[in-house]
């Protein structure tokens, strides 16, 4: 199995980076939508991010456009959505497909993990949430309309915090 915090994807702003760059961190990692029913998730993400930093949480988002088009923007139309509508400043990646011939190996790999009712597989819709433990396994997998400061994702977040 590839450690997902070794698979190289790239910044929204296009620069090479990984998951590895948060090393030693816990990582929410979350696909994104502008155009979403759920797209105010974005509030408690960025709260998390607020919340947990000091303790070691980097909440990672992911732009996909592979749900109905939700995601239709350039790399700069969603930066500036994501900073002016809902003050995000956890880091953004690349505009990928999470799904389907196209997956990015990122996605491939985290997709193997179970939910909490045992299935693994495709990601199901915009803001599917993946928490990565500092190691980089994947510690637990929350569906779409899990709100991200949900108690349950909570208490799995502080059960995976390093400091």
């Amino acid at each position: 199995m590839t450690n997902p915090l070794n698979i190289e994807i790239n910044t929204l702003g296009g620069s090479p980076t990984s998951l590895g760059a948060y090393d030693g961190n816990a990582i929410l990692l979350v696909n994104v939508a502008s155009k979403c029913g759920l797209t105010p998730q974005y509030t408690a993400l960025e709260q998390l991010a607020k919340d947990y930093a000091d303790r070691g949480l980097t909440v990672v988002g992911v732009p996909c456009n592979q749900f109905m088009g939700q995601e239709p923007g350039t790399a700069e139309e969603i930066e500036t959505f994501c900073s002016t509508t809902y003050g995000v400043s956890f880091p953004l990646l690349e505009k990928i497909e999470v799904n389907g011939e196209g997956r990015h190996p990122l996605y491939a790999e985290v997709t193997k993990a179970a939910d909490a009712e045992g299935a693994a597989g495709d990601v199901q819709w915009n803001f599917e949430k993946f928490l990565l433990a500092p190691d980089g396994t994947v510690a637990n997998r929350f569906r779409p309309t899990t709100v991200p400061d949900a108690p349950e994702v909570v208490a799995a977040i502080e059960a995976v915090l390093p400091k």
